[in-house]
């Protein structure tokens, strides 16, 4: 996309009405929000200006790029973001964009997007946008190891206009075709659809918000797969076990603990978030951190697979069911702690 082009979207998606410079609306039109087409703006700075009347956004040396003006204020204040007499922006509050720092959606504390565009810095501002569409908190596998090689695959889907939706389709085959093989036995398969699967579901977040086509659709199809499927990954995985060389002893108590222990983690996470308006793994340092390794799909992953390689599925699940219990445990103390501190003191460590 041009600068135009995405600004023209960024508009959109904060309720604006899009419009050239040359057809600024008149006098009575009320608030305009204004902004220069040379540089890429996070979605969140004009959201922030279209509610901020009578404000300046202000670069990192000072430099005006946007304002929110009335209607009759709009051609000098125009005229000054273009570089023409600066005393149109005299009367204006400066909005500062390390003052919206923290992403509570993102669940991090990174300074908004906020970049020059020219043809040179093409790569950088992209490199820049995707690093800004990455969630801050989330397990080891999506934060240490997918970044760059996701990077590159939301790029060339960009650039082939695959969509976040047809992305998010195509792991949901993976899905089916992960449930199929572990119910089978197909170990080795069933992880390699598997990885794929969690891979895409990295990809097709990035692609949404690097292009500014994330929909209500979307996120409901894409989080609605995410919290729907491991649970019966992990059963198919059990079924495939209890067929194979190696049954379980006790098979179907751990079965139960992956289960229910999937099923309470989340209604914990969905507990918190209702209370304390912020979910559970934002509140301290070591929250965070345990969002990295809790018993959510891709750790569990790693445990599957790595006792998969040595033959010994079996040891897998049971490994899974271990850790489920005990990351089952440490969510109930999170939830405990929280409810005995004091209300105003559970906040995200990220916003302080």
């Amino acid at each position: 996309m041009t600068g135009s082009e995405r600004l023209e979207r960024t508009f959109r998606r904060a309720g604006l009405k899009p419009a050239e410079r040359d057809v600024l609306p008149a006098n009575d039109a009320g608030g305009i929000v204004l902004a220069r087409a040379d540089w890429v703006y996070d979605e969140g700075l004009i959201a922030a200006l279209a509610r901020r009347p009578r404000a300046l956004l202000v670069g990192p040396k000072g430099e005006a790029l946007a304002a929110h003006v009335e209607a009759y204020d709009a051609a000098p204040v125009a005229d000054a973001l273009e570089g023409g007499d600066a005393a149109a922006l005299a009367g204006l509050e400066r909005l500062d964009p390390a003052g919206l720092a923290y992403n509570q959606a993102l669940r991090k504390r990174e300074p908004p997007v906020l970049e020059p565009l020219s043809p040179e810095r093409v790569r950088a501002v992209e490199a820049r946008l995707f690093k800004g569409s990455y969630k801050g908190v989330t397990d080891i596998v999506t934060k240490r190891l997918w970044p760059v090689p996701a990077r590159i695959v939301t790029r060339w889907c960009a650039l082939a206009k695959i969509t976040p939706n047809q992305v998010t389709f195509a792991g949901f085959l993976l899905v089916l075709a992960a449930f199929w093989l572990f119910w089978t036995g197909h170990y080795a398969a069933g992880l390699a659809c598997g990885w794929i699967m969690t891979f895409l579901d990295t990809v097709d977040g990035k692609l949404a918000r690097v292009t500014l086509t994330s929909s209500k659709w979307g996120n409901v199809f894409d989080h609605g797969i995410d919290l729907v499927h491991p649970p019966f990954w992990w059963w198919a995985w059990w079924v495939g076990v209890q067929a194979g060389p190696h049954p379980l002893p006790q098979a179907d108590l751990m079965l139960g603990v992956v289960l229910v222990g999937y099923v309470a983690q989340r209604a914990i996470e969905g507990v918190f978030m209702r209370l304390f308006g912020m979910h559970i793994h934002s509140w301290r340092p070591f929250d965070s951190w345990f969002r990295e390794i809790t018993a959510r799909r891709n750790p569990n992953l790693i445990l599957l697979t790595g006792c998969a390689l040595v033959g010994r599925p079996d040891w897998g699940f049971a490994a899974m069911a271990a850790w489920t219990a005990v990351s089952f445990a440490v969510h109930v103390v999170q939830l405990v702690q929280a409810l005995a501190a004091p209300k105003a003191s559970v906040v995200s460590w990220l916003s302080r």
